[in-house]
């Protein structure tokens, strides 16, 4: 059921250029993307059908996964994206930040429908 709460409890709208990138090779990965935010995560999720980590739990402030848990999932090949932005800035607190800077500085940035990606599988040259 949608409306009435709006604001915090408001996930991320969901393009359909973005739906298609997700659900690309999807089934070859453990997790299609990973997103700051469970409400975040749970928008891309609820959009595709495909698994969505959310990065620091409900608000992306909880320390989990550490960073370096986040790289050996990274390296082991089991997240395709990062999804930037969500949670309108909180999620730079905690461990969260740490993962967002490291992949921002790491691998190769996509803009699709507006919103921002981070191919795992692509680091930049």
């Amino acid at each position: 059921m949608k409306g009435g709460m709006g604001g915090l409890l408001d996930g991320a709208q969901v393009s359909a250029g973005a739906k298609k990138l997700l659900e690309a090779d999807a089934a070859d990965y453990t997790w299609a993307a990973a997103a700051i935010g469970s409400q975040n995560a749970a928008s891309y999720q609820l959009a595709t059908g495909d698994p969505v980590m959310a990065i620091g739990g409900f608000n992306g402030s909880d320390p989990s996964p550490t960073l370096a848990r986040f790289k050996r999932y990274v390296a082991d090949g089991e997240i395709h994206y990062f999804i930037a932005g969500g949670m309108g800035g909180m999620g730079g607190m905690g461990g969260s930040s740490e993962i967002t800077s490291w992949v921002e500085d790491t691998f190769e940035k996509v803009t699709v429908g507006g919103a921002t990606f981070y191919d795992l599988t692509s680091p930049e040259k």
